[in-house]
């Protein structure tokens, strides 16, 4: 086969978007494959606007449910952080209808598990590293996570 006919079959590939190709002639035979980039996804989040500054506490209402979309909103600002040790896809609980391991103010000792991430069929535990308070949960259910992606906020 030669080369002429070899670059048009790539460039055929390229185009078409299929992830292989095989041909056969007589004894010769080409498999061409191309590597297919996951697609990245974004993500938009609107925050709430913040709420007045209120001297008298009893005014404000909801206060706790601000300070945990301020806490996922800003993760760098105080606590450590736990990333991802793999790719896969994030699980709070080990069954649908199971209790989370982890919720955001709850205390949690270093060993404890906080997470479940599914890599290639096999459901790993993920364990605290960090002794301390969860202040941020920055991972929804079911939702797949890279490696080294933020996933929880220690305090």
């Amino acid at each position: 086969m030669d080369l002429r006919k070899l670059k048009k079959l790539i460039d055929l590939v390229e185009e078409s978007g299929i992830a292989e190709l095989e041909i056969t002639e007589g004894e010769e035979r080409v498999r061409i494959t191309r590597a297919l980039q996951p697609a990245m996804s974004q993500q938009t989040i609107t925050l709430p606007a913040a709420p007045p500054i209120v001297a008298n506490a009893t005014t404000v209402q909801g206060s706790a449910t601000i300070g945990a979309v301020v806490a996922n909103a800003a993760p760098a600002a105080e606590g450590y952080v736990l990333k991802s040790p793999m790719v896969g896809t994030f699980y709070r609980s080990s069954s649908p209808d199971a209790k989370a391991f982890a919720e955001v103010g709850q205390t949690v000792g270093v060993g404890d598990t906080l997470c479940i991430i599914e890599a290639m069929k096999l459901m790993n535990e993920i364990e605290s590293d960090h002794a301390g308070v969860v202040k941020a949960i920055l991972a929804e259910n079911g939702q797949p996570v890279e490696y080294g992606q933020p996933l929880f906020v220690i305090g």
